[in-house]
């Protein structure tokens, strides 16, 4: 009897199947980014929760999901995705990575917690079929 090895879901079907992610996905839907990261990638996504985006005023969110702003909003999202697969180990050995957007982010380590500029790792390295996903507790801005 054999048994078939189910692949990974890709990083919008992992956040999707987690819950936690709505508004991370709701603005990179509105950004036109959601599809991107559909593609073969890899990508390592740092991922703000709903928890984190609770943190920015509800004006400030509205704003940016206006279509108006929406290279703004491309951005900032884009800020939070690097390219390549890095998992936790392999971010610990830099103290900066580049983002998609174009501008660093930087990486430190305090109280054995790895911190991505002013944001918090929750959970590293949830792997998916196109890269990994670190989850943060804070929504990064570009600077």
């Amino acid at each position: 009897m054999s048994t078939v090895k189910r692949a990974l879901k890709d990083v919008v079907e992992t956040m999707a199947e987690a819950g936690t992610f709505q508004t991370f996905q709701s603005a990179l839907r509105a950004a036109g980014l959601l599809e991107s990261l559909k593609a073969a990638g890899p990508f390592t996504v740092l991922a703000p929760t709903d928890k984190a985006f609770s943190k920015v005023s509800e004006a400030v969110l509205k704003d940016w999901l206006r279509p108006e702003v929406r290279a703004k909003l491309k951005s900032i999202l884009a800020y939070h995705v690097v390219p390549g697969r890095l998992l936790a180990g392999e971010m610990m050995k830099s103290s900066s990575l580049k983002s998609l957007q174009g501008t660093s982010l930087t990486i430190h380590f305090s109280e054995s917690r790895m911190h991505v500029n002013n944001a918090n790792v929750e959970r590293i390295d949830i792997s998916c079929d196109n890269g990994v996903i670190h989850v943060i507790d804070t929504v990064l801005l570009p600077r």
